[in-house]
């Protein structure tokens, strides 16, 4: 550079004069600095025989010498030259000491999943498309009993103190737990409904807790990790033995309904209704009179492979063989496929005329990577041909029709996304496209497809609980210190303290385990809106609606697929004077209450957890009479798919409690969404019996 720019003409920081700048030539003609071989801190041409030193162009620089745009830092980030010279270089970090980023706690990414099995040296799945979910990179290995040994470690974060501590937690006693309670349940060759979800229920609070003590070792360096909590559950189960249908079979699968919904491949193994973890084609031989052939026994079709899946009642599904679009973007080569194996199967059911079940991976909304199944029923092949695929090579083609006369799966899904692509929709039935009026962050639409009635009886919507009174505390609540939100393991957060040493929730918010109070961060709290403390707080998520039943007035659904343990929505209405409505007898006259002093048994509770039921610190009744938001429309049933969570959130001096909703177990769209009324001492007058319609085997026949 011809002229140096002097330390006054130096623009401030964030802003540069580029006009200033006379002369830029290329870094090669610079002349290089040296240091006096007298002194460090003068500097001479390159006369003399110093070693040579290399200044960076964005400083440390000599007194004479101003930065220049763009290298210009602040001033005071400088240091001078001798001390950068004199402070030692630290030893270079070995690549393989930096920790894998920690994979999705949601359905798997089928990228990870390779990962997996690449680095465990398994082979890739041969009984269908490879390009399906993850196969368990455990499978292969013994699954032992890493007991989590607490670990402590102070950390910084924002100019915060943070003592990151894992508890003690034993994960194959709570699966040894489940095995001894539920033994001659999973030991029957033919399944029930009821064994079913309990396998599905069981095994997914387990990869929920699994997933909650993995989050807390991501923040301690060296902890053990134990890699996806989906696959590490379902292997745990499958080594012990827990599992329904275990019997391979042709055609339906006791306990498992048309229209179900998972979220991990694992599931559909436990259950009996597809066996490959990873593999699209599950096949079984068959003896005939003379030698034993392939049959297929299930397919899974998830946009992997060349399939044509628009039609809901035909799917043209292509053949494995490593042609799968996947593989063709990632360059590999590719040949034609063989008859063999799936194919073979495929091929084989065509002739017998065998039933074939259908499971469809269709794109979750709530997370980009991963998929919900929906077991759409039993097809049957029609037809089969070879077809070039987009690689250009040979590609088995196969048409499976489904079968009349089984309840609409598939079919659901795809009439939702019309509903939400229209703008103004021509849905039969449809009364308003938002009961709320904007009050809340989704519209939740009012549907009758029953009868003529127009809608229920008028009443202010409202999203929260509104309290005439705030109950005071005995004991003051001080809220959390956690300035960028709460994080699992800080065992310097008092929230995470009274929820018994973990946070509740998973990172995508999903309820651990039903407690019998739960603390989320509250007024008091430091912690921003968005801390993975306040899930309740947050409005709804899936989209809802109310519609009329046959035969139980008015209820609610969703137009989403919801998780297990997701939140649905609060009780919003009036929070009511116990004594006054205690004095009105039966005289009382209010189909919209909730009374958080009955009791339920706990649903959802892992084995070794408290069996605690739902304890208030108060009494707490509300009222969504008059005034109240979807809570109100949710009918009772002896066997719910919702459980109701009593949530205290920190205040100061006053009590700030709700009642919030979470999924016991995975929902399928436009199902009906109820909770347990619970049950009341008989002394409570003002409790009046109703007939249950709920048509559970555990049905009770009446509810309060």
């Amino acid at each position: 550079m011809e002229q140096s720019l002097g330390q006054e003409s130096v623009p401030g920081f964030g802003s540069f004069d580029k006009s200033k700048v006379l002369d830029v030539r290329p870094l090669r003609r610079l002349v290089p600095l040296f240091p006096s071989a007298s002194n460090n801190s003068s500097f001479s041409t390159p006369q003399g025989a110093a070693p040579f030193v290399c200044v960076s162009p964005a400083g440390p620089f000599p007194p004479e010498v101003a930065p220049f745009f763009p290298f210009f830092i602040s001033p005071e980030s400088q240091r001078p030259l001798e001390q950068n010279l004199q402070t030692p270089i630290s030893n270079a970090v070995p690549i393989n000491s930096y920790r894998t980023p920690p994979s999705a706690e949601a359905n798997g990414d089928t990228r990870t999943a390779r990962r997996l099995n690449r680095s465990h040296g398994q082979p890739q799945s041969q009984s269908g498309n490879a390009e399906e979910d993850g196969l368990d990179g455990d499978n292969t290995r013994k699954v032992g009993r890493p007991r989590s040994k607490f670990r402590s470690q102070k950390r910084t974060r924002a100019g915060q103190d943070i003592n990151v501590a894992l508890p003690d937690v034993d994960i194959d006693a709570i699966i040894d737990n489940v095995l001894t309670t539920f033994t001659n349940t999973f030991q029957q060759t033919d399944s029930d409904r009821e064994s079913v979800g309990y396998a599905l229920t069981s095994y997914d609070l387990v990869r929920r807790r699994i997933t909650q003590v993995e989050e807390m070792k991501e923040r301690i360096p060296g902890a053990p990790r134990t890699g996806r909590p989906d696959l590490r559950a379902g292997t745990l189960f499958m080594n012990k033995g827990i599992r329904t249908n275990a019997k391979r079979r042709i055609g339906a699968v006791p306990g498992v309904e048309v229209g179900d919904i998972y979220f991990f491949r694992m599931e559909l193994c436990l259950i009996g209704l597809h066996a490959p973890t990873m593999g699209g084609i599950d096949y079984l031989g068959v003896k005939n009179s003379t030698e034993e052939e392939p049959l297929a026994l299930s397919i899974v079709s998830s946009g992997g492979y060349e399939d044509s899946v628009e039609d809901s009642n035909v799917l043209i599904y292509s053949g494995q063989g490593g042609n799968a679009s996947n593989d063709f973007r990632r360059g590999k080569e590719l040949k034609d496929q063989k008859l063999e194996r799936g194919n073979l199967a495929l091929e084989k059911s065509l002739h017998r005329g065998n039933d074939v079940r259908v499971i469809r991976g269709l794109k979750d909304v709530s997370n980009p990577t991963g998929k919900v199944y929906v077991y759409d029923g039993l097809y049957k092949i029609h037809e089969s041909w070879v077809d070039k695929g987009n690689s250009g090579c040979n590609v088995f083609k196969y048409k499976l029709v489904r079968l009349p006369g089984q309840p609409e799966a598939f079919t659901i899904w795809k009439s939702i996304e019309q509903w939400k692509e229209e703008t103004t929709t021509t849905r039969v039935g449809l009364i308003l496209p938002d009961l709320t009026s904007g009050a809340e962050n989704l519209p939740v639409s009012l549907v009758n497809d029953v009868d003529g009635e127009k809608g229920p009886a008028h009443f202010t919507y409202i999203s929260s609980l509104q309290y005439s009174k705030l109950v005071n505390l005995t004991e003051p609540a001080d809220g959390c210190l956690c300035i960028g939100g709460c994080l699992p393991g800080n065992s310097n957060c008092s929230c995470i303290k009274k929820n018994g040493d973990f946070l509740p929730y998973t990172a995508s918010g999903l309820l651990v385990n039903q407690k019998s109070l739960l603390h989320e961060c509250g007024p008091s709290c430091q912690c921003p809106p968005n801390c993975r403390n306040r899930v309740s707080q947050s409005g709804l998520k899936v989209r809802l609606e109310v519609f009329k039943t046959k035969d139980k007035g008015w209820g609610l659904r969703s137009l989403d697929p919801i998780r297990a343990g997701s939140f649905l929505c609060e009780y919003a209405g009036q929070v009511l004077n116990i004594s006054g409505v205690e004095e009105m007898g039966s005289d009382y006259e209010d189909d919209y209450i909730f009374d958080a002093t009955r009791t339920c048994q706990p649903l959802g509770v892992l084995p070794g957890d408290s069996k605690e039921t739902s304890k208030a610190p108060f009494p707490l009744i509300i009222s969504g009479n008059t005034a109240g938001n979807v809570a109100r429309f949710m009918n009772h049933s002896c066997s719910p798919n919702i459980l109701w969570q009593p949530v205290l959130r920190e205040t100061k001096n006053e009590a700030d409690l709700h009642i919030a909703f979470y999924a016991v177990g995975h929902i399928p769209p436009m199902t009906e969404l109820t909770y347990d009324y619970g049950v009341v001492p008989q002394e409570k007058a003002y409790h009046r019996k109703k007939v249950c319609l709920c048509g559970s085997i555990k049905c009770r026949s009446f509810f309060y």
